[in-house]
């Protein structure tokens, strides 16, 4: 399956439901010109949309992902992030994930399936800065010294639901979670938030993995 665990429902159609984010002509313009003349990344990450639609394979959902722009520096990143709607304005069960390189955000990606996510939950009004902050601490590294040495941080997600939202936080090892201190690096970027929740979930304790 994938980034957000759904229920099967009848008569639901992937290719129905699919949406899309488009770049002006301008924005690329401007994102491609900074593309090479911008403060470099560690490492390209790349933009992803997709809607949560109950009973979808894993396949199925990697074909209704849409992928918005890879990013290379800081400045085509503010060039992207700055002109896709902001993840408070997004219609409920979308998501964005900002993934290391052009990994998808699968759960049985070869490079996810052995992962997990750290999962924290935030009222909707702080679902805007919450999200901000988070990506930002990504592409700038700023999680490294917060897992084990044999991990990496290799993607975020901000996911819109009914009630409240929901922050993931991947990594590529599991088993190594619980030497992390990823939920106390979050909970430092944004002090006065107050989240609902947080937990960790491996990848493949998923009813939903690898579902065909």
């Amino acid at each position: 399956m994938a980034a957000a665990e759904c229920e099967a429902q009848e008569g639901t159609s992937a290719s129905l439901l699919k949406t899309s984010v488009v770049l002006s002509d301008e924005a690329v313009n401007t994102i491609t010109k900074h593309e090479s003349t911008g403060i470099p990344l560690q490492t390209p990450w790349t933009f992803w949309l997709d809607k949560a639609i109950p009973g979808t394979t894993a396949e199925e959902y990697k074909a209704n992902l849409q992928k918005i722009y890879t990013v290379n520096t800081v400045q085509s990143f503010w060039g992207v992030f700055n002109n896709i709607p902001n993840a408070g304005d997004m219609q409920v069960k979308y998501s964005y994930h900002l993934m290391r390189d052009e990994r998808y955000p699968l759960w049985e990606h070869e490079l996810n399936q052995k992962g997990g996510t750290w999962r924290l939950k935030c009222h909707k009004y702080d679902t805007e800065l919450v999200w901000k902050e988070v990506v930002l601490a990504a592409i700038g590294e700023q999680f490294s010294a917060h897992v084990a040495q044999d991990d990496e941080i290799c993607g975020v997600t901000v996911s819109i639901r009914d009630r409240e939202d929901l922050i993931q936080i991947w990594n590529v090892n599991a088993a190594l979670h619980s030497k992390a201190t990823v939920v106390q690096k979050v909970y430092s970027l944004v002090p006065n938030i107050k989240f609902l929740g947080d937990f960790y979930k491996p990848h493949q304790s998923h009813h939903a993995y690898g579902r065909h």
